[in-house]
């Protein structure tokens, strides 16, 4: 017995002291967080420092304290109205002497806020001020950020290939009938892709039209924005045939990348960091390459936006749009119409902007948002849309409800249809010798029923259900922009497009940013753009969300590395899109049985996979490689 109590009072002597060493930890972690809160009057001389390890996004997601108690990993989000003040401030900014670019981690952004980004840069440059950018090796967005810099730097170890918009999309409908399940789709629009892969072994030649159409749109644009910043650059033959430039350099991708001109200089990160040092000076008694920074965070914390004048609300939809609540850089119906209609009784609102950063969802949670939208107009205020980077499917049903739609030549829209999903599973229990029967005292009893599969009432009404919902998305349209229904109809049926053919074909009313559409809602209220705030409706974070995302910042800074050659890089975004993959399945089987979805945007934009579908695809490979 005295052993076992031994043995006891051991075991409890070491969670003891285990939970006394996490609390250590945490206390100590929340005492870094608040001592490293950005400072405005911290900002000295030095280079703007813009460490963008992460992605760009319209509104970044909340950083639960949860999620860093359990150890899981947080990405960096930068918020693009924050990215783009910042670089501008900076342009007249004595104390900034260059401002730096590191994108050795940079997760990416959607084409038209790479755009916005790299045009501030291009300010700053055109000022006089230096621009200078360093990797390892540039991803496609990386690069266009880095076309805007005075000096490109790139690792001799490392090199650039360029990607362009495409590649390969997963259908599942070999596996499908493999395990016998029976897959139950209604939709309408020949364009409408989203439901392919579980239909289809291959895309349809409509899909591979509309495709085709939207990439080298995109891709065009890309390109030109490269050129015009850098003339001189040789990229054509990395383009079409990057083997031979690559080949004539013996293999050096990144001595092909300087003969070409795509880069100005190649050196380590300890060469960059003395070259930064010459123009804005180095702080005593540091190691070599460290130079005068200035924090980003600090910075636009010392940038505020403007607060003065009348207010114009501006309403962010950003993120999948979903049923129920939700946090930000998610479009949880509920919330979302919540704040408008808060917005709008509770604050001395003049106008209404509506910043629209999304592919759709469902299509119930994009009416209600909508409706909501519109008890702006019922009390006679104007309603101007702003479109960022994709306003697609259930994204441009919540845009009906402007006055004006303003977006950008690379933003992603249409894509205007709607589809449903219904998994069955009667032909998957015959393979096992499982078999359902039952009394129905309807034609509906039990349907749609997964176990025993759904009858001809029910696809005829669900059918149904979904021409209606088309029918009145085509209403809203037709409403919104002065068209016919057989006109709206055309440009419909599920096509994605880009924003320059969009304001060609109606469905978009000027190219604009979001500060174009606050001035433009300004003047439609009688009052002077100049002398208006933005009030953004949006749920502000807590001390604990601030906290949890400072210490989140500090633990990206002391665990970076470097992100590796050309070839690595290429292999950790291969990873992130198949991570990115596996949560789309999940968010389909999961979500709205009606949805307003574009397939299309994902293919575009950053491969951004949340730690949970990381997960489920580090448990998928780890099985296959038993």
């Amino acid at each position: 017995m005295k052993l076992v109590r031994g043995a006891w009072k051991l075991l409890v002597g070491i969670k003891d002291a285990l939970v006394l060493v996490a609390m250590l930890l945490f206390f100590g972690a929340l005492f870094a967080a608040l001592n490293a809160r950005p400072s405005p009057a911290s900002i000295h001389d030095g280079a703007l420092d813009l460490d963008l390890d992460g992605t760009i996004v319209e509104q970044p997601r909340e950083v639960s304290p949860m999620a860093l108690l359990s150890g899981q990993d947080v990405a960096h989000e930068f918020r693009l109205r924050d990215l783009v003040r910042a670089i501008d401030a900076a342009k007249s900014d004595g104390r900034v002497k260059a401002v730096v670019l590191d994108l050795d981690h940079f997760g990416g952004g959607y084409p038209e806020a790479i755009s916005e980004v790299a045009d501030a840069l291009g300010r700053v440059r055109a000022s006089g001020k230096p621009v200078l950018a360093y990797a390892t090796a540039y991803t496609d967005s990386g690069y266009r950020l880095a076309s805007e810099a005075s000096e490109i730097w790139i690792n001799p170890m490392g090199g650039s290939l360029f990607m362009g918009p495409g590649g390969s999309q997963l259908y599942y409908k070999g596996l499908i009938d493999k395990l016998g399940v029976d897959v139950h789709v209604y939709r309408v629009g020949k364009f409408k892709s989203y439901v392919e892969p579980y239909i289809r072994t291959d895309a349809s030649p409509e899909a591979k039209q509309a495709d085709q159409q939207l990439y080298g749109a995109i891709f065009d644009q890309w390109r030109e924005g490269v050129a015009k910043a850098r003339p001189k650059a040789q990229l054509a033959q990395f383009l079409t045939a990057p083997d031979k430039p690559i080949l004539a350099a013996g293999g050096d991708i990144a001595k092909a990348n300087l003969a070409a001109g795509i880069v100005d200089k190649l050196g380590d990160r300890i060469a960059f960091g003395k070259r930064v040092a010459e123009i804005a000076g180095a702080p005593s008694g540091k190691a070599a390459g460290t130079f005068n920074k200035i924090d980003l965070d600090d910075y636009i914390a010392a940038n505020p936006a403007k607060s003065s004048g009348d207010a114009i609300g501006v309403i962010t939809v950003a993120g999948d749009i979903v049923d129920g609540k939700g946090g930000p850089g998610e479009a949880a119906g509920d919330t979302i119409s919540k704040l408008v209609l808060d917005g709008l009784a509770k604050k001395n609102l003049k106008a209404l902007v509506v910043r629209v950063d999304s592919p759709g969802g469902s299509a119930f949670a994009s009416e209600q948002i909508r409706s909501a939208i519109m008890q702006a107009k019922a009390q006679k205020l104007p309603v101007i849309v702003s479109m960022g980077s994709l306003a697609a499917s259930g994204g441009y049903w919540v845009s009906t409800a402007g006055d004006m739609i303003f977006a950008e030549p690379n933003t992603i829209t249409g894509s205007i249809g709607i589809f449903g999903i219904v998994p069955t599973f009667e032909n998957t229990l015959k393979k096992i010798g499982v078999t359902s029967d039952g009394i129905k005292t309807t034609p509906l009893s039990g349907q749609p029923d997964v176990i025993g599969g759904t009858n001809q009432t029910v696809d005829a009404i669900f059918q149904a259900g979904i021409e209606n919902g088309y029918n009145q998305f085509i209403g809203r349209v037709s409403q919104a922009r002065k068209m016919s229904p057989e006109r709206v109809n055309e440009i419909a049926q599920g096509h994605v497009w880009d924003g320059g053919t969009a304001r060609q074909i109606g469905l978009v009313d000027r190219f604009g940013n979001l500060h174009d559409a606050i001035a433009e809602a300004a003047k439609r209220a009688g009052l002077d753009p100049a002398k208006v705030h933005a009030e953004y409706l949006e749920k502000k974070p807590g001390r604990l969300e601030q906290l949890a995302a400072q210490i989140a910042r500090n633990s990206d800074d002391d665990d970076a590395d470097t992100q590796g050659d050309a070839f690595s890089r290429i292999a950790a975004q291969r990873r992130a899109v198949f991570a990115d993959v596996l949560g789309e399945v999940r968010r389909l089987s999961n979500g709205a049985a009606i949805q307003a979805r574009c397939l299309e945007c994902g293919a575009l934009g950053p491969a951004d996979p949340s730690p949970r579908d990381v997960s489920l695809m580090d448990a998928i490979l780890a099985k296959l490689s038993l």
